[in-house]
């Protein structure tokens, strides 16, 4: 039987899912990885832990059914990461991921003599430590004997491609993200190469998304179990395909993501600009474009709760038989919307949109005697859903009015925070049935790469039954209330966050 392979390389793990053509689950492999914090801002991952879990995966679901004809293995892959290597293709550093803001320093001299906000105009990237731009500013004034001695550089996916087939390449989706590539002239961009100091010729060639690779190194063919010609997809960046995967592809119909991380986005025919330099805007492929805006903190935060403020609810729960962060959920449904005044801002580990401030820090406001744990987790939960709201609003400005919501991530497994994202957006919310949304949709780029379907638009055929919720008056009425102050505040906190920040790095040991 014909079957093609997504896979999705993510920040702490990689799955690879089996699909048939139609679209269906076959079966599924989740393999972990370390995220590594051993310093303040510091957010790398190991390129041999991701290749074994890479590795292993796609061997996983390829021993499901040792008959199986692989029609093709397409990629959805995290965004911003950066691998330096010498001209042997000897790794200089680990994988420096999109989380890691070591790069804080540089970014605020981008943003404060002007260039950030020229090279934002050509690349569509916001200013943040996030993204390569800024952390090959950091390599070369903190890491001079790395950035001297690179002589290539590639992001996570890429660094597959490359040890798979010795490929030197990085599609454009990808590319769009770095903060060095050019949107509208789909090239790497002068102006970032020059404020960087890096050369064209260090920077991987810039492919389509449907670009594939069919020459497999004989020790990876034998390893993955995958004949040696199996085509593998570029594909594309993790937030354009969630897009794609859950049918968000019209006018006016936005994806929200909320995993570890979070995202909203809507897909455009052509890159458009923010002039305040709040949203990003980044391909698909060349006709469909996604502006939209990330947040860090999402269900990183949530895990933070859960670890920090409800350690004793884990063995509650193993004992009830039931997930510990269904069992706080349970708990945080108790408490009224609004949680009786009691607001979250969630940057634990700083933010991107709406504010991209890698200086800013978590902070409750607002409490009092009577508030209790309850009312602390269901204002954290609020407090992510509100800070992707401040990011809708600025994405409007951009793009225009939204008329739907399409919503995917973890978190909607939880009725609770369904129904929140309907509530402070005032929305219609919709939740697909397809839940590997990444990886379906890097597999219909596969089928449009291997010419067997013509549209992207199949995948309106795939995402399967579909459930809305729809916002309670009752509860949008006490969220119009809370929203304005929530914004004020995140504005008023942001003159005192460089301040904490450094206070926080020189005294951590």
């Amino acid at each position: 039987m014909d079957y093609l392979i997504g896979v999705d390389m993510g920040t702490t793990s990689t799955k690879a899912v089996l699909f048939d053509k139609a679209g269906h689950v076959i079966t599924s492999a989740n393999k972990g990885y370390n995220l590594y914090r051993d310093a303040p801002d510091m957010a790398e991952e190991d390129l041999d832990e991701i290749f074994e879990a890479f590795s292993d995966a796609i061997r996983e679901v390829v021993r499901f059914d040792r008959d199986a004809n692989i029609l093709a293995v397409s990629f959805s892959s995290a965004m911003h990461s950066l691998i330096a290597f010498d001209g042997d293709w000897n790794p200089l550093t680990r994988v420096i991921t999109w989380a890691d803001t070591r790069a804080v320093k540089y970014t605020e001299e981008l943003k404060a003599n002007g260039l950030g906000a020229e090279i934002y105009a050509h690349t569509g990237t916001p200013i943040h430590p996030m993204a390569p731009l800024s952390k090959l500013l950091w390599l070369k004034n903190e890491h001079a004997d790395i950035y001297n001695k690179a002589e290539h550089y590639l992001g996570i996916k890429e660094y597959i491609f490359h040890r798979l087939f010795g490929a030197n390449k990085m599609d454009i989706s990808i590319a769009s993200g770095t903060g060095m590539f050019n949107i509208f002239d789909l090239d790497w961009d002068k102006q970032a190469l020059e404020v960087t100091g890096v050369s064209r010729e260090q920077m991987p060639t810039p492919v389509d998304p449907y670009t594939m690779e069919t020459e497999m190194l004989e020790e990876y063919s034998a390893l993955l179990g995958l004949p040696k010609d199996t085509p593998f997809v570029y594909g594309a960046g993790d937030g354009p395909l969630s897009n794609l995967g859950v049918n968000a592809v019209q006018p006016g119909v936005a994806a929200v993501t909320i995993g570890t991380s979070g995202a909203i986005r809507v897909v455009t025919d052509a890159p458009k600009i923010d002039p305040k330099g709040r949203t990003f805007t980044y391909a698909l492929d060349k006709d469909h474009w996604v502006v939209g805006g990330p947040v860090n903190n999402g269900g990183d935060v949530f895990r933070w709760v859960r670890n920090n403020l409800f350690d004793s609810e884990k063995s509650t729960a193993s004992l009830l038989n039931m997930d510990s962060y269904d069992l706080i959920t349970e708990i945080a449904s108790q408490v009224p919307a609004g949680a009786n005044g009691l607001l979250f801002h969630p940057y634990l580990g700083g933010e991107r949109a709406p504010i991209w401030d890698a200086n800013a820090r978590g902070s409750f406001f607002g409490l009092t005697h009577s508030h209790t744990r309850a009312h602390m987790a269901r204002s954290v939960l609020e407090g992510i859903i509100f800070n992707i709201y401040m990011v809708e609003l600025a994405l409007e400005e951009v793009v225009g009015d939204l008329k739907s919501i399409q919503a995917t991530g973890g978190f909607v497994r939880s009725a609770l925070w369904r129904q929140m994202l309907a509530d402070i957006f005032e929305q219609s919310v919709t939740v697909p049935e397809a839940f590997e949304s990444g990886a379906l949709a890097a597999t219909v780029m596969a089928q449009k790469a291997l010419g067997l379907v013509d549209s992207l638009e199949v995948i309106g055929d795939m995402v399967g039954e579909a459930n809305t919720y729809e916002p309670n008056p009752e509860n949008y009425t006490v969220y119009r209330e809370l929203a304005p102050i929530f914004i004020r505040l995140s504005r008023q906190l942001q003159t005192e966050y460089k301040n904490i920040a450094d206070f926080q790095r020189s005294h951590t040991k």
